[in-house]
């Protein structure tokens, strides 16, 4: 549905973009990750046609979205970083000016802005001016006004940043929602556990490229990443130590605790609670450390992502 092809854009000197290029699937959650600066914004910002890039394309069904801004802005829906409220109108206020871009039939967006408003839990504040709202109902606002115009496509800018986890969780219902209901989503977060919960799968983008691509899964089996089991022991020998470590290379002792690291915790734990048993030896606690995206991430980049 959406094909980005070798996009590059440069600031001041600086290339934020150094052609980068991928797809996305109709009715995909798509999660774009990187450390601040990578190039997430602005590539969302050319997605969007906000932003020209300097050479490079954004094909959606087929047609350059240079070419047809109108047609891409009715197929498309916009939830920035910042807040892009007037905080003197209302809630109601403010959604009726921002339908009326997308020349709603008047009729028609006051039913769709009540549908919203309700959905986002703000029907009953729908007459109090925006600006005496809190961080998280200002951000619900900003996500109804994206949804106004019943977009196929909503890309959306880090929408759960610094607000109340109240706020946080009507959000995580409405999106996965649409997701449900076939809408593509293009996402980007500094919470590794949203991308983890949502996304069908992810780019990882950094100093303006594409480094990793891929379903959760898939960039866990190309990482070369292995898991960790820490098993503490009641007591152990030096023998016995050496027994269970010559089964498993790669793994270490430290006092009544050896850390394994494993392909497979599925397949590989038994064998360790097995052999245990069979040289005498009692588990007092087993602690498993997952690879996830967040290992994942820091080593591709190097960095956490909110450096």
């Amino acid at each position: 549905m959406i094909e980005i092809k070798n996009l590059r854009k440069t600031y001041d000197g600086h290339e934020a973009l150094k052609g980068i290029s991928f797809n996305i699937r109709e009715g995909e959650f798509y999660g774009l990750l990187g450390p601040n600066g990578a190039g997430k914004t602005t590539t969302i910002s050319i997605m969007s046609s906000i932003l020209e890039p300097d050479s490079g394309e954004v094909l959606i069904n087929g047609k350059n979205i240079t070419g047809d801004i109108t047609e891409a802005k009715q197929l498309t829906g916009v939830v920035p970083q910042e807040i892009a409220l007037y905080g003197d109108f209302s809630a109601f206020e403010n959604l009726s000016f921002w339908g009326s871009l997308y020349n709603v039939p008047n009729r028609e967006l006051k039913q769709r802005i009540e549908n919203m408003l309700n959905l986002f839990g703000l029907y009953d504040r729908r007459h109090d001016k925006v600006k005496a709202y809190s961080g998280g109902m200002k951000r619900r606002i900003n996500i109804a006004a994206a949804l106004l115009h019943q977009p196929k496509i909503v890309f959306m800018d880090e929408p759960t940043v610094g607000i109340d986890p109240q706020s946080r969780n009507l959000i995580y219902e409405v999106i996965e929602q649409l997701h449900q209901e076939g809408m593509t989503i293009v996402y980007t977060t500094h919470y590794m556990e949203e991308a983890e919960r949502f996304c069908d799968r992810i780019g990882i983008i950094d100093n303006g490229q594409i480094i990793e691509e891929g379903t959760l899964q898939e960039l866990k089996s190309r990482s070369n990443l292995k898991e960790v089991i820490e098993v503490t022991y009641d007591k152990l020998e030096d023998t016995q130590a050496g027994e269970i470590i010559s089964r498993w290379p790669g793994s270490s002792r430290k006092e009544n605790k050896i850390s394994f690291l494993l392909t497979d915790i599925q397949k590989e734990l038994p064998g360790i609670v097995i052999k245990s048993s069979e040289i005498g030896v009692t588990i007092n606690n087993i602690e498993i450390q997952r690879t996830n995206l967040e290992t994942i991430f820091l080593n591709l980049t190097g960095k956490q992502l909110r450096d």
